[in-house]
């Protein structure tokens, strides 16, 4: 279902440019010559703060001139540099945040242009919308509010947290407002299974502890700057195990989604893809991680139609990368030979759940409207250590209460409803994207029981971007919603 929002319609023409491409044409050139003319001088005194000027400046330029391209070094991009810690590189935000920024800003400038020359713009609200946008209002504005109304300090912890989700409602907007044509979400798809499989190599060649790859990943991609968790899992360019595992399901959705419904020529490299994914997903080191690939393969199974095929490529795949990974399964598998008869890990999970987290939920009815929108509990006696919630549904509850909780139900059965429907009916790129997109709102729906995998980085910007991707409406298919 969609609501079409048609603006006037004329053409986007600059006056004496010679048509739309003149125009853009001649906005381009006084863009660099503003760009040399004022960075200058910050080239001669700074070169470095220059030249990530010059790139920032060169990004806005070409998704200007050229929408997709947000879309296409962004999907490309994340999965590589999520895993940078903040203020690593750049102060505040991530690279791949900062890229988000820069390309928000000029598709925002882009519309902006195109509505003071008067072309027609279809803004297309699905159902799917209406379903993030109630998550939103429940996990961020509603959580404020309720702190507001019962006189609790609003934290820097907390507002940050809001944010969180806007951000991947932003991916989502920027994918879906740039993505016009089903060749453009073909190659967007591509692109992510690229960046995933250098996510998979480095995370399998990390976890065996091969050729000094933990070592290299200290210095950006140390776990909130813990590099003894480098050599105990596969976390990649991540920087989490879990959303490394996540990112392997998602991708492997992609290749077979390839195989079987997008008539590619590319057989035997889709074949390698997919057994690399679940070799990543593995080399992840997690259960959950494990779990998620048998969700996974069984979600890919029921929207195509196709479940006895995904297990029977599945079963022969699992007993070598068993082999292959033997050193990664065999420490994690170590862990119940303790005398709590479970890995230390989840011996701490269900402490803190049972010491700091359940008992505040059910005190005065917390669990109905939420405790507050920080999903990290200072340590007592501490100002630096935290307690994060590592279970997705207490997580729901603890920001948002029930609303909160029924918005995540909402979004998860609306999606999958219209990612199915989109995978069933369409064998192209956009079809292979709605498969993927089903198989990530599984994955997520099951894991949450575990952690918070909605909000997972890197992953939960991929999960975004293949539902925006799934929705692509093609000039072939103006009659069909997706939604």
């Amino acid at each position: 279902m969609s609501f079409p929002v048609v603006l006037p319609r004329r053409q986007w023409g600059l006056k004496g440019a010679g048509g739309p491409n003149g125009g853009r044409s001649v906005a381009a050139w006084l863009t660099v010559s503003l760009v040399l003319v004022l960075l200058g001088p910050v080239l001669a005194v700074a070169p470095l703060l220059g030249v990530v000027a010059i790139t920032a400046l060169t990004l806005l330029v070409l998704t200007f001139l050229h929408p997709p391209m947000a879309a296409y070094i962004l999907l490309a991009a994340t999965p590589l540099v999520v895993g940078i810690n903040r203020d690593a590189l750049l102060p505040v935000l991530r690279p791949n945040e900062a890229l988000a920024v820069l390309f928000g800003c000029a598709l925002i400038a882009r519309g902006l242009v195109q509505l003071a020359h008067g072309q027609a713009l279809r803004l297309r609200l699905r159902t799917t919308d209406g379903a993030i946008l109630l998550l939103l209002s429940t996990g961020s504005l509603l959580p404020l509010l309720w702190l507001v109304v019962r006189g609790e300090v609003v934290t820097q912890d907390d507002l940050l947290y809001t944010l969180t989700l806007w951000k991947y409602y932003a991916v989502y907007l920027i994918v879906r407002t740039s993505i016009r044509t089903e060749h453009q979400a073909q190659r967007c798809l591509w692109l992510c299974m690229a960046a995933g499989s250098v996510v998979a190599l480095v995370g399998i060649l990390q976890s065996l502890d091969l050729f000094g790859v933990p070592e290299l990943l200290a210095s950006l991609y140390a776990p909130d700057g813990d590099t003894g968790a480098l050599g105990i899992r596969g976390t990649s360019t991540v920087a989490h195990a879990q959303a490394m595992a996540d990112i392997m399901v998602f991708n492997l959705a992609l290749a077979a989604g390839f195989l079987v419904r997008g008539r590619s020529r590319h057989v035997w490299l889709l074949v390698g893809l997919s057994i690399l994914f679940v070799f990543g997903s593995l080399a992840s080191g997690q259960f959950s991680g494990a779990l998620g690939l048998l969700v996974g393969v069984v979600a890919w199974g029921v929207v195509t139609g196709q479940l006895r095929r995904a297990l029977l490529w599945l079963l022969p795949t699992l007993p070598v990368a068993g082999l292959a990974l033997y050193p990664v399964i065999s420490r994690r598998l170590s862990g119940f030979s303790s005398s709590a008869g479970m890995p230390g890990s989840w011996v701490a999970r269900v402490d803190n759940l049972e010491t700091y987290v359940l008992p505040v939920l059910g005190r005065d009815f917390n669990y109905v409207l939420g405790v507050r929108p920080a999903a990290r509990i200072p340590l007592p006696g501490t100002t630096d250590e935290f307690i994060f919630i590592e279970s997705g549904h207490a997580w729901l509850l603890w920001v948002g209460g029930l609303p909160f909780l029924f918005a995540f139900v909402v979004y998860v059965v609306t999606n999958l409803r219209a990612t199915a429907r989109i995978a069933r009916r369409r064998t192209d790129a956009i079809g292979v994207a709605a498969i993927a997109g089903f198989v990530s709102l599984a994955v997520i729906a099951v894991l949450t029981a575990f952690d918070p995998h909605l909000t997972l980085r890197g992953a939960a910007d991929l999960h975004f971007a293949l539902l925006a991707l799934s929705f692509t409406a093609t000039r072939s298919d103006r009659r069909f919603s997706g939604a």
